[in-house]
């Protein structure tokens, strides 16, 4: 078994674990962007939607959404893509996640604290809410290992066009009542740093 093998009702039951859908993020205010990121998108977005790849969206949309928030937060950000994050075989916590997110500087290896892991899908987000919720556990004992308690990881699953997030906190998956839209790119930009701040 891997991240990719578990459903939500898999992971809550394996790992007693319990679930809450609320609002996650209240009255965020959509953030400003950057013109390379406007511009990006114009020239990735058709290309991202003529394609039937995971990886194109994850290249072409979502990449270029990451890479301004580690630009708003002055490179304090690590952005590790397609690593694999291999913590317990045995609980099947292991594979490769298409974005992890570290508060470190860049290195060759995953450093801790990892506090957000952004998953790709081609068409439905609901596929994704067992993967990124492992790869969350997966977070949570890599960080543990490190010696890097952090309480709270987030996640969020993207078709490239929407996205819903997620956060684990002590013995509970919270899963955003809310989806958020590229046609309000602002807004996940806000999602993301108010998850930066909050580490």
């Amino acid at each position: 078994m891997a991240y990719g093998d578990f459903t939500l009702k898999d992971l809550l039951k394996r790992f007693q674990l319990h679930e809450k859908i609320i609002a996650l993020f209240n009255e965020l205010e959509p953030v400003e962007l950057g013109s390379w990121l406007i511009q990006t998108l114009d020239l990735g977005l058709p290309l991202a939607l003529s394609s039937s790849s995971e990886k194109a969206r994850s290249e072409l949309i979502v990449m270029p959404i990451l890479l301004e928030l580690r630009r708003r937060n002055h490179n304090t950000v690590a952005i590790y893509s397609g690593e694999r994050l291999d913590v317990d075989a045995d609980l099947g916590l292991k594979g490769e996640c298409d974005f992890i997110l570290a508060k470190s500087d860049l290195s060759h290896t995953i450093q801790a604290p990892i506090f957000l892991l952004v998953e790709a899908k081609k068409n439905d987000i609901g596929e994704g809410l067992g993967q990124c919720a492992a790869q969350m556990m997966g977070a949570r004992v890599y960080n543990q290992t490190e010696g890097n308690n952090i309480d709270t990881i987030f996640g969020g699953i993207t078709t490239g066009m929407d996205w819903q997030f997620l956060k684990l906190a002590g013995n509970t998956i919270f899963v955003d009542s809310q989806r958020y839209y590229l046609s309000e790119v602002g807004k996940i930009l806000s999602v993301l740093q108010h998850i930066v701040d909050n580490q």
